[in-house]
């Protein structure tokens, strides 16, 4: 995922919970090299796409802010989205996606879902692994490439940034629960790998059980 597309997405995750609103000003560009860990001349790059999209609005001494246009083409899922249904959305969507991407995936986007796997493996607080669980979760859905696809998995997982869905991953957080969840993601990922759409799908499926379990409780 680029720049670009980070901060498209932690733009579009804010609106959808309420957290920006038409006129809101956004990050200072320091606060976002730091935030997603990049270049300066990226996260500048990719405001000026943003600008020329209409997404945000800058002016020269006060700042960056989101636009009007932004905020009313700013999709997801509802509001009133339930843990559950997230999760039963989650689990139609995803077993599916992974097989396709143990298909499709081109080695950068195995290298890139390494990567995440292992940022992830270090990360020991709530928010870093979270994030991390985030990118490596839409990176499998991007090496489907499917542009349809990639779709339907952003409007899903815009229900990830509601607030219902953070309260409840947070309560449900533990070190043991993480360690769990990243072996899960190691499975999944040795099968992209391996180019086994078969194994793919059934350890996303056994990964989104244990996720489902932990959130909602055994079915």
């Amino acid at each position: 995922m680029t720049i670009e597309q980070e901060i498209r997405e932690y733009l579009s995750q804010r609106t959808t919970e309420g957290t920006f609103q038409p006129g809101s000003k956004l990050p200072t560009e320091r606060q976002m090299v730091e935030q997603f860990a990049a270049p300066r001349s990226a996260v500048r790059r990719a405001l000026e796409s943003l600008e020329r999209d209409g997404v945000v609005i800058r002016h020269v001494g006060r700042g960056t802010f989101l636009t009007e246009a932004a905020v009313a083409a700013s999709g997801g899922a509802p509001a009133d989205t339930s843990p559950a249904e997230i999760m039963q959305a989650r689990m139609v969507l995803e077993p599916q996606v992974s097989a396709v991407a143990a298909r499709e995936a081109t080695r950068a986007d195995l290298d890139r879902i390494g990567q995440y796997l292992e940022a992830g493996g270090r990360s020991h607080d709530f928010e870093g692994f979270e994030s991390w669980d985030g990118k490596l979760h839409r990176a499998i859905a991007e090496a489907a490439h499917n542009g349809l696809i990639l779709n339907m998995y952003d409007v899903l997982n815009a229900g990830r940034a509601l607030p219902i869905w953070g309260t409840r991953k947070r309560r449900a957080f533990s070190l043991e629960r993480r360690s769990c969840y990243h072996d899960e993601h190691v499975a999944i990922v040795d099968a992209l790998r391996d180019r086994d759409p078969d194994s793919a799908q059934s350890a996303m499926r056994t990964h989104l059980i244990h996720v489902s379990d932990n959130l909602l409780g055994p079915s």
